[in-house]
């Protein structure tokens, strides 16, 4: 399983008392994975790849068994004193290779198996049977005929056939089929020892020998049990690896996606993307870093700025005429859904057009043609739009009996698009062109599109009706500056293309409940189909001599891979990537060190059958060793009895002993040198035990022994040496476990076995040749030594070519979980990018609504009783790139503000027009009084957490009117003049940048009911409506620099907070009249002039960044 990252306990907490956790290692029982695969219907696959897998090990087994017999045949003719039998023996082994090769190539036609898989049991059982009966006849037959007593040549090679290579699905039928093709040997064995039952008393040693057989045989069985439980152990895990790596990347894929069209649809790829890529980069230090980005805050590096230079295109600026009435006469309910209605029919006419929105503010709504990609006709599709949008709003105004009409301006030129700032990321525009279409608009006539001379030649005249430009545009001070004719045209609608897309009438009412549930249809078959796709690709190694229609899939990833995979050790060519592998943690060590200690004491068993004679020596020796497995066996299990126990109490505390044992299994586990440690520690132990059967052996006893029971007819002394071949069997059920051995490098299970077999050979050949010479050997006419030698030689192999097979298919498991870990991370640090960009320009609540909803043009709005808005804007500043790039750092140094006012009342940024900075605070979610969408999508959890965090708010503001708001917003106004003060001196100090430095600062701020939300059919964008946001506005275009202009409501809520506000007198206010209006009192320091008597004493807010915000009393 996934375990690249393991908790490890600190060393100050180690040897306490501690609780069990028990989760990692519960990720590794068989049993648990095999529940888990039911759980998740991924049985029918694993099962499909399950026979994948076996036939992989068939294309092994088949040159193995050629080799085996083959190799056999040779040193029997070639090693033979005479030949005379030997044909016997070839006749035998060929057929039963025959007869096993034809039975085992049906399971080749995967397609066929898959669906009966009665065909691969059966024919595993008649292959296991025919070689194992093959075996024993031929000895028979030997034994009757010739009277040759032999050994069977084929025994331990049939039970490593059945557990590691016959295509047996069930673990349970491949041990019932291994036991009793053992108890089939032991029953030949009894058969060729004893042959009268009277005469048992003559035969009690040849039954030590049986018992010595029989644990030679339960070792053997243990061994493959143990290699056939790990082997779907760790395919299993690999399996659901797998499984949970695809989920989550089509999830993510499908996240990304949503994310992705709902990005585009805010801001243009070619700015998007540069701001994404900056912020992966900082996700991947901060990753690398062990610490997450966070956008918004300190940057160490230059601040960012995406903009492009767009030299063709042709802007549009609309504005509802009337639009202020409306603010005093419609609630903000009305007003946004009349905005909303307008602005989705504008948006789909733009949509129709090709031409990009920019953004709207309040009443004004602006647009460019030819911004996306260069477009020869984009004056004629701005204006066509323009004449499109009149005829739109004739329609609502019919609709709703509403006084409003259409002000639009078109200039063609050149512009700066793309974002500047920090937080809240809007897609604008900047230019000379882009403040001439603006005042075309300004000084336009309702009903008409004004449009420059530069405009109007890129059209063609006959389609329009042409009317000379307004006086307002002829003494215009800014279009002065650019002399130019400019004229009113219309037109006759093209009905087709005002009217929305989806021949929708009006956007308040959309509904989409019916995307939710097709969306996660789709979702799952997708899902399903690439989950096969990977299954099908999941590795089986093998030899690729199978034609094409045998297999499901013949360009499998694994099979492209096996270059990545050495030939002979089976390691990553790749070094990090193979030390990666071996250092993962050991989570079934506690399986590996049962089956050592089961072999261990099955080697001990065979040891003391094999020496009868009392040894002290081999008494304690034995006890040690004995000891030493059981110690490491405890301590590989006492964790597992505990969770048998107190699994389910998660409260219990162990002891200090306990928590040791604990602690030395987590070491084992997650340690590479202690496991390597521990398996050659094995090794030894077990050759120390192999070793006392060699030291308790007399050689020239047994030598002289055997020379008077030739001459003189006696029986031969049984107690003189030790029997060979189990000494043999000893050797090769220490090499089987040498190989079986989990989480050990295959390179070196090799070097160990290779070492193991050469030591063996010197034994046979040199050491003890003579008592190997005087065994039994399984050929007539064959010397026994070599007998001995091939047995060994033969399982070497077979153990090789087993661990590498098994080796190749995990490490490709491993290697494809990890590509897909790696594409799922890669994909999820742009899922996270495109997250942070997305709420770094819409509200958090928002950006998880559209993703969730899919409907860009459904109302969403929000009702609050008490908000601030504050309108900032920059002026003597020229809109060119350089001036842009120092905007930008302003823009940014504003945003850094805002992190010191996200506690209480957060200070929320909205938008920049131009160089316009527009904030309101009291906009949280849990304030808002209602809570708007045209349709619901699992909204009762949302709506009630809502409700519960609200009412926990209001019992903690009980109450309070929220005036404090306009008190947070001045504060913040007046910190942005200090900021820009501090800008401007440092500006000021750089020779190129000096004249950049003379930047001064307007700002109104007004203070009331609001409505927040989105509207629109394209581009969400959340905005706030009311008669506030208007009165900022007009505060702050009728206001002076270096001052804080503010409503008369605002007024009286700061003097009762002790700041001192100057009545300026009655102020027109577009649309209200002549209004009161007040000055907030600021000193030369930049802070506020103190009012006496105020009814609340100033308050000393947490995150101001000057403490001291009061100077002189006024």
């Amino acid at each position: 399983m996934n375990n690249e990252k393991t908790h490890r306990t600190p060393f100050k907490e180690r040897f306490k008392t501690c609780y069990l956790d028990y989760t990692d290692e519960r990720l590794w029982e068989y049993s648990y994975l095999k529940a888990r695969c039911k759980e998740l219907n991924l049985e029918d696959e694993y099962k499909k790849y399950q026979v994948r897998l076996m036939i992989s090990y068939l294309t092994v087994f088949y040159p193995l068994y050629i080799l085996v017999v083959v190799g056999h045949q040779v040193v029997k003719w070639s090693c033979a004193e005479y030949t005379k039998f030997t044909y016997l023996d070839l006749i035998f082994e060929g057929t039963s290779l025959a007869l096993v090769t034809g039975l085992m190539s049906i399971n080749f036609f995967e397609n066929f198996v898959t669906r009966h898989h009665w065909i691969m049991i059966v024919t595993s059982v008649l292959s296991a049977y025919i070689v194992a009966f093959s075996d024993i006849a031929c000895n028979i037959f030997h034994y009757y005929q010739t009277q040759w007593p032999l050994n069977t040549s084929y025994d331990v090679f049939v039970l490593c056939m059945i557990y590691m290579f016959l295509p047996i699905p069930s673990i349970t039928g491949a041990a019932l089929l291994a036991f009793s093709v053992s108890l089939l040997y032991v029953v030949y064995f009894v058969h060729f020892l004893v042959t009268d039952p009277s005469d048992l008393a003559k035969h009690i040693h040849g039954f030590d020998v049986i018992s010595v057989d029989v644990f030679h045989f339960l070792g053997f069985n243990m061994m493959g049990i143990f290699f056939r439980i790990m082997n779907e152990t760790v395919v299993r895990a690999s399996f659901l690896d797998r499984h949970q790596f695809i989920k989550e990347e089509i999830w993510l894929s499908h996240a990304l996606r949503q994310e992705s069209i709902l990005l585009d649809s805010i801001l243009p790829p070619q700015i998007a993307k540069p701001i994404q890529n900056s912020i992966k980069e900082k996700i991947m230090q901060s990753e690398a870093e062990f610490d997450r980005f966070q956008m918004g805050g300190p940057r160490r590096a230059e601040n960012f700025m995406a903009i492009q230079i767009h030299p063709d295109v042709s802007i549009l600026y609309a504005d509802v005429v009337n639009y202020t009435h409306l603010t005093t006469t419609l609630t903000v309910e009305k007003l946004v859904k009349v905005l909303h209605d307008l602005y989705g029919r504008f948006d789909m006419a733009a949509s129709s057009f090709e031409v990009q929105r920019i953004k709207f503010l309040g009443d004004c709504y602006y647009c460019v043609a030819g911004l996306t990609m260069g477009d020869p006709d984009h004056a004629k599709k701005a204006v066509s739009l323009g004449i499109s949008m009149i005829a739109n709003i004739q329609e609502v105004r019919s609709e709703r009996a509403l006084d409003i009409d259409m002000r639009i301006g078109v200039h063609s030129g050149s512009l700066l698009a793309g974002v500047i700032g920090q937080t809240k990321l809007q897609f604008d525009i900047w230019g000379s062109d882009v403040e001439i279409a603006n005042r075309l608009e300004a000084t336009g006539k309702p009903g008409f599109v004004h449009v420059s001379g530069r405009t109007l030649s890129n059209l063609n005249v006959a389609d329009y009706t042409i009317h000379p430009g307004t006086e307002m545009a002829q003494m215009d001070p800014v279009l002065q500056k650019h002399p130019m004719s400019t004229f009113l045209l219309s037109a006759v609608v093209n009905r087709a293309s005002d009217r929305p897309v989806d021949v929708r009438p009006s956007y308040v009412d959309v509904d989409i409940k019916n995307l939710g549930p097709t969306r996660d249809t789709a979702s799952l078959a997708s899902m399903t189909d690439e989950l096969r796709e990977e299954f099908n690709k999941m590795p089986v190694g093998g030899l690729k001599y199978r034609s094409p229609c045998c297999q499901q899939n013949p360009n499998s990833s694994g099979e492209k891979s096996q270059h990545d995979v050495g030939m002979f050790c089976a390691a990553f060519k790749d070094s990090s990537l193979e030390w990666s592998y071996l250092h993962q943690p050991d989570f079934i060590f506690k399986s590996s060190m049962l089956l050592a200690w089961g072999i261990g004491g099955c080697l001990i068993f065979i040891q003391i059958a094999c020496n009868r004679l009392v040894c002290v020596e081999c008494i304690v020796l034995n006890a040690i060793a004995f000891s030493f497995l059981t110690s490491l066996l405890f301590i590989a299990w006492y964790k597992k009895l505990c969770w048998w126990q107190y699994g389910h109490n998660n409260l219990k505390k162990y002891s200090k002993l306990s928590c040791i044992v604990f602690q030395l299994l987590e070491n084992i586990q997650h340690s590479f040198l202690l496991r390597i440690t521990i398996y050659i520690m094995l090794i030894v132990c077990y050759y120390i035990v192999i070793a006392l059967i060699l030291a308790n052996c007399d050689q020239s006893q047994y030598e002289l022994d055997l020379i008077e029971s030739k001459l003189f007819h006696y029986e031969e002394n049984q107690n003189t040496c030790f029997h060979p071949w189990a000494f043999t069997n000893m050797v090769a059920l220490i090499l089987g476990m040498s190989y079986t051995f989990a989480r050990i490098p295959f390179a070196l299970k090799t070097i160990i076995g290779c070492c193991e077999a050469v030591a063996y050979l010197l034994i046979v050949l040199f050491q003890y040749a003579f008592l190997f010479q005087h065994s039994a050997t399984t050929t007539p006419y064959l010397r026994a030594e070599i007998a001995h030698c091939v047995r060994v030689c033969m399982m070497l192999v077979i153990m090789y070519a087993k661990e590498r097979q098994a080796e190749f298919n995990t490490k490709m498991n491993y290697k494809l979980n990890l590509d897909l870990r790696n594409k799922q991370k890669a994909a999820d640090v742009t899922n996270q990018s495109i997250i942070i960009l997305l709420n770094n320009i819409l509200p958090s609540h928002v950006v998880e609504l559209y993703l969730n909803s899919v409907a860009k043009h459904e109302l969403y709005y929000e009702n609050y009783q008490m908000v601030s808005v504050m309108f900032a804007m920059l002026i003597n500043f020229q809109m060119d790139l350089p001036s842009l790039r120092v905007l930008n750092d302003i823009i940014t140094e504003f945003d850094k503000l805002l992190i010191t006012y996200r506690k209480y009342y957060v200070v929320e940024k909205i938008k920049v027009v131009g160089c316009t900075y527009m904030a309101a605070c009291g906009l949280d979610l849990n304030l808002a009084s209602k809570i708007k969408r045209s349709v619901s999508i699992g909204s009762e959890s949302f709506h009630s957490k809502m409700e519960e965090e609200r009412s926990l708010l209001e019992s903690i503001k009980e109450g309070s009117n929220h005036d404090e708001v306009a008190f947070i917003m001045t504060t913040f106004a007046l910190d942005l003049m200090r900021v820009l003060f501090v800008c401007n001196k440092a500006y000021a100090g750089r020779p190129f940048d000096r004249a950049l430095s003379t930047w001064e600062i307007c700002i109104g701020i007004s203070t009331g009911e609001i409505m927040a939300g989105v509207v629109g059919a394209s581009q969400p964008h959340y905005d706030i409506w009311g008669n506030p946001v208007n009165m900022a506005s007009r505060m702050e275009s009728t206001g002076l620099p270096g001052h804080i202009q503010v409503t008369e409501e605002s007024a009286e809520i700061l003097e009762d907070f002790g700041v001192e506000c100057n009545y300026r007198g009655l102020t027109f206010v577009k649309g209200r009249g002549e209004i009161p209006t007040y000055f907030v009192g600021i000193d030369e320091d930049l802070k506020f002039i103190s009012r006496k008597g105020s009814s609340k004493s100033p308050r000393r807010l947490p995150y101001t960044q000057d403490t001291d915000l009061f100077g002189k009393e006024g």
